[in-house]
This record gives structure tokens, sequence and C-alpha cells, in this order.
């Protein structure tokens, strides 16, 4: 692995900083929105008003997991903002193309070392 006090300085996107606390402010109300994933309704003895509850508790649980993952992201990218590594690859230590930045500005990774 590369020593990153060797590697070429990360270009850092004008305004990313807005964005992302924009970001994380958005995610925080749609989490809270959802109560964090939590349903607090009520089953009822019905069957099938049970099904229906159980599928949006469900749904719910799962979109709240995703949204957790969000900010997740949002936040590391804060953090890395903040610790000057923000737009470096965390494999290989290589400035992360401005264009992948662009398009996925929590990116943690360059393409080569993306999933």
């Amino acid at each position: 692995m590369p020593d990153p006090t060797e590697r070429p300085d990360a270009v850092i996107p004008a305004g990313i900083g807005e964005l992302l606390a924009g970001e994380e402010t958005r995610l925080r109300a749609q989490l809270s929105e959802l109560g964090g994933g939590e349903s607090e309704l009520a089953v009822d003895d019905n069957f099938a008003d049970s099904g229906q509850v159980a599928a949006e508790e469900g749904e719910n649980r799962a979109l709240a997991a995703e949204l957790r993952d969000q900010l997740d992201d949002v936040e590391r990218a804060r953090a890395r903002l903040d610790d000057g590594t923000y737009g470096v690859c965390e494999v290989c230590s290589q400035p992360i193309s401005a264009e992948r930045m662009d398009a996925i500005p929590t990116a943690r990774f360059c393409i080569e070392h993306a999933d």
C-alpha cells in the first residue's frame, strides 16, 4: 500500500461541505419521520389486517436501514473532509477521480477498488 504522505492531493469539489451537511439533515429528517424504522402500529386481530401491518413494518424497517446506511456514508465523508482524507481511496491512498466524486460524493474508493 502506498504511503499516504506521498500521494497526490485530492481535488475537493466546491461546496461539498454544504452538500454533505444538507444530505445529512435530509436523511435525519426522513429517519425521524419513519420513527427510526421502529413501527408503532398496533397489530389487529384480523389476519388480513395483521398481514398488511407486518408487511408495512417490514418495509419501514428496510427503508430505515437503507437510510441509516446512507447517513453513515455521509457522516464518514464529512469526517474525511475534516481530517483531510476526503477524495482519497481508502485502499491505495490515491485521489478518487473528480467524475466519481461528482457522481458519488460519499465515495470511499477509487473506481479500481470499488465493489
